[in-house]
């Protein structure tokens, strides 16, 4: 299988599952369509990537692509482009709940699956100096919402109910799911 993503995190998800994949980098326009919604976009992203990847590959092996976002007060927070946007996106999650929408999708020539997974995650209150002193260790700049769950983001977290790993990248039980749909094997318990 082909991950149609640079991403270390959602190659660390793969390889904690047990999928076997070689991974690639995939070009994509991500701008958002006027009047489209959340889940459209972070879907319609996913499938993008997994279509760029089996056609950058020349369908040598299906090719599995996800996307993730935060969403808070029906604005959809990506990477942050700068400083000053990181700094918005997190006073913003500040002493709030906001939801995290992760997507998955295979392609196979012809053959698109989707999964989506949402997630909402409540933050408690950031201090300013808080959310500087986290821009400058770095973990924001390359992250949707300019935070990340794995890593220092985790001590803003009250809250979580949902996927941990959709909130990382990938949804692992989503994409055990496609997976499966597509016979590509992941880890399984030895039968007693």
């Amino acid at each position: 299988m082909l991950l149609a993503s640079a991403s270390p995190r959602r190659s660390e998800l793969l390889r904690q599952i047990g999928v076997r994949f070689c991974q690639m980098s995939v070009d994509i326009d991500e701008s958002q369509v006027p009047g489209e919604s959340a889940v459209d976009y972070v879907s319609r992203m996913a499938m993008e990537k997994a279509q760029a990847g089996w056609a950058r590959q020349a369908g040598a092996l299906p090719a599995l692509g996800a996307d993730t976002t935060v969403v808070c007060d029906q604005y959809i927070f990506g990477k942050p482009a700068d400083k000053q946007d990181a700094l918005n996106m997190l006073s913003r999650l500040s002493g709030a709940t906001h939801q995290v929408l992760s997507a998955v999708a295979i392609c196979l020539g012809d053959e698109l699956a989707l999964r989506l997974s949402k997630t909402s995650v409540r933050f408690r209150p950031i201090s300013p100096e808080e959310c500087l002193g986290y821009w400058e260790t770095g973990e924001p700049q390359d992250k949707a919402g300019a935070y990340g769950i794995q890593g220092m983001g985790a001590v803003f977290v009250a809250h979580i109910e949902g996927s941990y790993s959709g909130v990382v990248g990938l949804p692992l039980t989503q994409t055990a799911e496609l997976l499966g749909l597509f016979n590509i094997p992941v880890w399984r318990p030895l039968a007693h």
